[in-house]
This record gives structure tokens, sequence and C-alpha cells, in this order.
């Protein structure tokens, strides 16, 4: 027996570092807009007759054992999925496998997605019977410590629920909304917006840190910029909820501008190459993916326009990533 969870990875839209506590309380009704895509994870973990532990990456090729749970070591390359399996604390020996299908650091909450993912099959495993804001509070605390930096929460959110949504951040609670129901509407935003790999590999706690820092200090024009960012999430929410795809790219362009201002790095010579490149094959707006400087870029197209726009990004060095936007959140199954 074995059991199986694979959790979607996220385009954040608007609205990214508003999820980081307490930004999003000192910018009082802040949301974040994001998607979840099928660039997954996925975690098997196996039951062992015997109480060894053994973890294993397919992506990344690293591999971990102890002779049981609480002889796991933290601290190495596989310290996200030994933080999790010590918390959750099967009863059992475990055989568990990860993989990532983003690349390193692509900027789309790929470890978040893992955790998710990871989390989902512990919980399946355990009979712990947990809900999803559960697993989320859990795994961001986490993952902070695992990175040591304080974390957002929207990758957490889309790894759970899948699909477009806005997430309400509140005090009482966190609200998901979701903003394109029909498939129609999915369909038309998945053809229009292409995701790429810069090649630029980007450690996003650095410039999250950076940006919350500069805000609590009151550094240069930090505070204006976020609220800017604020009131352009609100907006990203309501041209989704309308499926107003000829304002969709307006929003989507302020939103990268805004980022751009927030710190420095968040965009480099060679990012500003590749939207020059994609704007003059038919792109109309582009936007890297989570805190910037590298990792994947978002670019929404002209109808017609996907191939030569692909082409352009291509010769500047990017690569196009084949997606498709999760109708479903995460998946968790039993297998034999």
């Amino acid at each position: 027996m074995y059991v199986e969870a694979i959790a979607p990875s996220r385009i954040d839209l608007a609205g990214g570092t508003l999820d980081i506590y307490p930004l999003h309380l000192f910018e009082e009704g802040g949301i974040t807009v994001n998607i979840g895509t099928d660039v997954s994870s996925r975690v098997r973990i196996t039951p062992l007759a015997e109480p060894g532990v053994y973890i294993r990456s397919v992506d990344t090729g690293a591999e971990q054992s102890a002779p049981n749970i609480e002889a796991l070591e933290l601290g190495g390359p596989l310290d996200l999925v030994a933080r999790l399996l010590k918390f959750y604390a099967p009863a059992t020996g475990v055989d568990v496998e990860t993989e990532n299908r983003a690349p390193r650091g692509s900027g789309l909450g790929a470890s978040s997605s893992l955790l998710i993912a990871l989390s989902g099959a512990l919980n399946e495993l355990n009979g712990l019977g947990l809900d999803g804001e559960t697993m989320i509070r859990y795994g961001a605390d986490l993952e902070a410590q695992n990175i040591r930096i304080p974390t957002g929460k929207q990758d957490y959110y889309a790894a759970y629920y899948g699909g477009v949504s806005a997430i309400h951040w509140g005090i009482r609670q966190n609200d998901v909304r979701k903003l394109l129901v029909s498939e129609e509407t999915v369909s038309t935003l998945e053809r229009r917006l292409i995701l790429s790999f810069t090649g630029i590999s980007h450690f996003s706690g650095a410039s999250n840190w950076d940006m919350l820092r500069n805000y609590i200090e009151n550094s240069g024009s930090t505070r204006e910029n976020m609220r800017a960012i604020s009131e352009t999430a609100h907006d990203m929410a309501a041209v989704l909820q309308n499926a107003d795809f000829d304002g969709f790219p307006q929003v989507l362009d302020r939103e990268w501008q805004n980022r751009r201002r927030m710190a420095e790095g968040v965009t480099t010579p060679e990012i500003d190459a590749m939207m020059a490149a994609a704007r003059s094959a038919g792109a109309m707006a582009s936007k890297i993916c989570g805190a910037g400087g590298g990792g994947c870029m978002i670019t929404f197209v002209e109808e017609g326009a996907q191939e030569a726009v692909k082409a352009a990004l291509v010769s500047h060095g990017a690569r196009p990533i084949p997606y498709r936007i999760s109708r479903g959140g995460l998946q968790v199954r039993r297998g034999e």
C-alpha cells in the first residue's frame, strides 16, 4: 500500500508580498491573486514493516535515511521533507519519494507545493482528518523554520485549492474566492498566458525580507509602492471576475511596474530585454513570477501571437514551459 499526493504550483498575478505576515495587516483589506498550475509536485509514501526512514528526490537526486523518525537529521538538502516527517511522525517506517516539475529557482512556489503534497499524504497516512487551513498554517511555520526568513502564504493556497483565485487576508480567517469559473474563460487565459523560464535562478526569501524590512523602516517609497500593489491586486480580481481580457494586460503591466520599484534586483537587463522582445512579437504585458530577480516569467499575448512570442523569448534565452491551469487543488489517493 502507498499514499500518493499531487499539488499544483502557482503563478502569481498580483498582490504578492501582501501574503507575508504582517504586511496584509498594515495594508488593511489586502488580497493576492494567483493561479494553480499543473507544473506540480508529487509525493509517494510507502509504509514499511521496519522503523527506517528513506527519502529520495527524483528531480534533484538527493537522498536521506535514518533508522527511525526521531533520528532523522535536519539541515540537509531535504530539510523541509525531514521537518514535515518529524512533525507528522508516522507510526511506521516510511519510504518517501518526492518530485518537483518546476525548474529549480523558478519562482513558482515549488517548495510550498511540495510541502502541501507531503502534508496531504501524511494527513491521509496518519488518518488525521486535518482541513486545508490547518495544513497551510502548519506548513507555513515549518517552512519558516526551514528558510529562516518570514514566509508568505499564497503558494500554499494555490497548492491546496488550485484554480484562479483571490485570497483575501483577514484577521479571523483568510477567504479564497474563485474568479474564473467557466471552462471557456479558464481556457482563454490558459491559451493567452505564456509561462517561460528565464534561465536565471533566484531566491525569493531574501527579496521578500528586503521588502518587509523596508516597509517597517519606512524606507524610501516602499509603503507607497505597497499600497499601489494592494490597489492593483483588487483591480486584478475585478478584471478576472468579469473575464475582462482587454483590461487584464493593463493591470498585469501595472503590477509589474509596481513590483520592479519595490526593491533592487527585481528586474535585470536580461529580463528587460526578454520582455521587450516579447512585446515586439505581439505580447501585451509581462511579469516575473515570485519576488523577482529571475525564475519564471508570464507573458500575456494577443490572440494568434503565441508562437511568435515564444520564438522571441527563446531567442533571448528563455524556455517556454507547457502548462495547464489546474481545475482542482490537492489530490490524494491510496494505491497498491
